[in-house]
């Protein structure tokens, strides 16, 4: 599609700042849980189908799969259809970073060029994201996680799919906020030491939930409370077993960053640049 960075970066700016008085009524009356805002319709219908159309196959993505998730992962940009690079760094450029930092409240705030954690999911049938508190850190463990920016590009996407964002405000124990993936909408969200989230389990076998992400980090926490913690997974309500070993295997990790700062290994799941491969 012949459509260039700066038009679409105008694009997001713009709906931003036409929906800023509903967003700023939404992400504040919930901050004080998990703050939270979404806006449709981001950007024009043939851009959004235009990225669908170009994302990955879930085969020239990474499968991870375990007890704690099941998705489609890819950070490596270059990989993919030049599209997908621009609209992803289209959300990282520094006017949509300050709207998204004055909404927020949030004064001073980093896009992630290395796209540490974000880049591109695909959720197909039966995947499934369980609760979970996002890592506290970026890569280096120098600056604090602070949004989530994930957008959406499948087309048609319905409530009886599944695979949508739930926000649990009181713990993975009681009910959750479903928000629906639904087609060409942007979901941003605060990253705390509160702030459970998961993705329901995928119900269709003819697409798969497909979404571009970002993360905003900070010099500062959101809350005073915050400490570094890794990425803690938790089984849902139902899943008594699954949550005690989850919660045992959260444990053993955060026991490993105590002795080894930055991890054992290093992370795979950043954009390597042509002099960094």
């Amino acid at each position: 599609m012949n459509i260039t960075s700066d038009e679409i970066i105008n694009q997001i700016c713009h709906k931003i700042t036409a929906n800023k008085n509903n967003i700023l009524s939404t992400y504040h009356s919930s901050k004080s849980n998990i703050g939270y805002f979404f806006i449709d319709d981001l950007l024009p219908n043939d851009l959004a189908k235009a990225c669908f159309s170009v994302f990955p196959d879930k085969n020239d993505m990474r499968c991870l799969k375990t007890i704690r998730e099941h998705k489609y992962v890819s950070a490596q940009m270059n990989n993919h259809n030049p599209l997908l690079e621009k609209v992803i760094y289209a959300f990282q450029d520094d006017k949509v970073v300050k709207l998204i930092g004055d909404i927020c409240g949030i004064e001073t705030l980093y896009a992630d060029q290395s796209l540490y954690a974000g880049g591109l999911s695909l959720m197909a049938n039966h995947n499934f994201l369980n609760p979970h508190l996002d890592n506290s850190h970026d890569a280096k463990r120098e600056r604090w996680r602070v949004l989530n920016l994930l957008y959406y590009v499948t087309p048609n996407w319905e409530l009886k799919n599944g695979g949508h964002l739930e926000l649990w405000p009181n713990g993975p124990k009681k009910n959750p906020i479903v928000i629906e993936s639904k087609f060409n909408r942007l979901v941003v969200m605060a990253t705390h030491d509160g702030s459970w989230h998961s993705v329901n389990k995928v119900n269709s076998e003819l697409e798969a939930r497909c979404c571009i992400s970002n993360y905003y980090f900070s010099p500062l926490p959101l809350k005073e409370t915050d400490k570094f913690h890794v990425t803690k997974y938790r089984g849902r309500p139902e899943e008594t077993l699954k949550n005690i070993i989850l919660d045992a295997d959260a444990k053993l990790r955060m026991l490993l960053r105590k002795v080894f700062k930055k991890g054992i290994r290093k992370n795979p799941h950043i954009y390597k640049n042509k002099e960094e491969s």
